[in-house]
């Protein structure tokens, strides 16, 4: 199967379940949470795929998104089995991806750095 078609299907895949996730998915560990799905892989025969998500939050918040979305794991791939026509419907699996929360952490070092270089406007100048 060709890397094309793998990655075609997994863009599906991932936008399949970024809506069940999103809108369908009635747990309180994922709704709550924030999960975005960041990126699906899909194995070569498509009976695989490691769904990477992501959040915000501290470790009990990280922690119970994961059990949340372990748990919903059956149900999504049976959703799936409704929605894609594929041969095989992929076992769906899903990982962390820090990938977010890394940005953020750039993001504010960044703009904690751009302050300390550029004084605000507000400070006083002297006039000589």
């Amino acid at each position: 199967m060709s890397k094309r078609y793998e990655r075609r299907v997994a863009d599906l895949i991932r936008r399949h379940i970024a809506t069940l996730v999103e809108r369908e998915i009635n747990d309180p560990r994922v709704r709550e949470a924030g999960v975005t799905i960041t990126d699906v892989e899909v194995s070569s025969d498509l009976r695989f795929a490691t769904a990477f998500y992501s959040l915000i939050g501290d470790d009990a918040k990280k922690q119970q998104a994961a059990e949340g979305l372990a748990s919903a794991a059956g149900w999504v791939s049976r959703e799936l089995a409704h929605r894609l026509h594929t041969r095989h419907t992929p076992h769906v699996t899903f990982r962390f991806d820090p990938s977010l929360e890394h940005g953020d952490r750039i993001s504010r070092l960044l703009d904690e750095l751009q302050s300390q270089t550029h004084p605000t406007e507000d400070s006083p100048s002297e006039d000589k």
